[in-house]
């Protein structure tokens, strides 16, 4: 039985895929996407969260670490990640509970025992279950075995990934999903290791390789004001996509939803001060996808 890290199970979802889903986060991910809305799902181990607003900085935390992990850092409480070896001291010593864990292992069992809990509605709805993150590729044998009992069950698998892996393993995975939401950060090559630290030449080629095998894909573009959103991206954007065969594609606006995680982890975020966007922001974004023969949706 495989083991994995995830960080969350969303049940009840309504935007990862058709119907009412369990939405199942991985921890880990090869990519960091300036925008990211889920941050503590990058690093593969668990972390440590501090809530400032609950804190009394009365520093027993630092006290109980048995591995010297945390310390005081002007009026922060500070976690050497590398030193942590997640035993749960601090969390379970601290009095106002502002110390709180994210990312756990989980037996595939164990995953599939939570997501049969609410096979009556996909079934009515015709959802089932997403595979999310972070990056699902990232815990390949563990996906993989995931979407074998998934299927097992009569349950319907997406997967929401980045493609940025080895084509055999993409291909390997996917093979065993039955809808694959593809994540587009950026048409030009340079532009995209900019905003995510990758380049896209790999993403590319396994998104062209999955379209021309006939797996049913969905490319979605998290349009990022300043980034991506220029109406010359969304032509190249579209050309691209009609280059490949994709007849379809969900614009998905920034917005600001992960923003106070950055400060529970600790981390400075810098689009702070960047607006969200709304569909009525990206009417004129969509025309052009439309214009080149691309059904374009929020």
């Amino acid at each position: 039985m495989q083991q994995g890290i995830i960080f969350n199970i969303q049940k009840f979802s309504i935007h990862d895929g058709p119907g009412i889903r369990t939405v199942v986060f991985f921890k880990g991910c090869p990519l960091r996407c300036r925008w990211c809305s889920n941050p503590e799902s990058q690093r593969p181990q668990p972390e440590l969260l501090w809530d400032t607003a609950r804190c009394v900085r009365c520093l027993t935390c630092v006290g109980v670490c048995p591995h010297k992990a945390l310390s005081q850092e002007s009026d922060r409480i500070r976690c050497e990640q590398h030193a942590c070896t997640g035993c749960g001291d601090c969390v379970a010593a601290c009095p106002s509970e502002a110390l709180s864990w994210t990312g756990r292992v989980f037996t595939t069992a164990e995953v599939l025992q939570v997501c049969r809990a609410d096979q009556v509605f996909y079934e009515e709805s015709g959802g089932g279950v997403t595979l999310s993150g972070g990056e699902v590729l990232a815990q390949p044998d563990f996906a993989e075995e995931l979407l074998i009992l998934l299927g097992e069950a009569g349950i319907h698998r997406a997967i929401e990934t980045s493609a940025y892996t080895a084509p055999e393993l993409f291909q390997r995975i996917t093979d065993k999903a039955d809808l694959i939401l593809f994540d587009l950060k950026h048409h030009h090559r340079e532009r995209h290791f900019e905003g995510t630290g990758v380049y896209n030449d790999g993403i590319i080629e396994n998104l062209r390789t999955a379209l021309a095998r006939g797996q049913r894909i969905l490319p979605r573009i998290p349009v990022i004001p300043g980034f991506n959103d220029g109406l010359d991206d969304a032509a190249a954007f579209a050309g691209l996509l009609r280059s490949l065969g994709a007849g379809a594609v969900q614009l998905l606006p920034f917005h600001q939803f992960g923003h106070n995680k950055y400060a529970l982890l600790g981390r400075d975020y810098g689009l702070t001060a960047i607006k969200a966007l709304h569909p009525e922001d990206l009417e004129a974004y969509k025309t052009v996808f439309e214009a080149q023969g691309i059904e374009a949706f929020f």
